[in-house]
């Protein structure tokens, strides 16, 4: 019980940093609209992309479970990778709305989180 409300605390507390970030942010940016990368020409590029990394992540789950020490780097690393690939296709694609630099700053503040839950809970 004591983990669920923790769990839940931590959760709550992320969605509200995230909404107060991104709220500031496309303030002091000057961030436009949001417009969606599947707009664009590189909409095939993002599918594709997406699929292979989630493929790959999926595929090396089972070997990474077997060593718990690992699973949190792991989650790191697909974080990382996925959020990463989502900002440069922003910046591509989307380079004038300025989108990409929250993207960045929900890549650094995911990373965070991830890096320091051990110690959330």
């Amino acid at each position: 019980m004591r983990f669920l409300v923790s769990f839940l605390v931590v959760f709550f507390l992320v969605f509200i940093g995230a909404y107060f970030i991104n709220k500031y942010l496309t303030k002091w940016l000057g961030v436009e609209k949001k417009e969606s990368i599947s707009e664009t020409p590189g909409k095939n590029l993002d599918r594709w992309g997406r699929g292979i990394i989630l493929f790959i992540f999926i595929c090396a789950l089972p070997m990474v479970l077997e060593y718990e020490n690992i699973l949190q780097w792991y989650w790191i690393l697909f974080l990382n990778i996925l959020i990463g690939f989502q900002s440069f296709l922003e910046w591509k694609y989307l380079k004038p709305s300025k989108q990409y630099l929250i993207t960045l700053t929900y890549l650094v503040f995911a990373l965070v989180i991830m890096y320091g839950i051990d110690k959330f809970i």
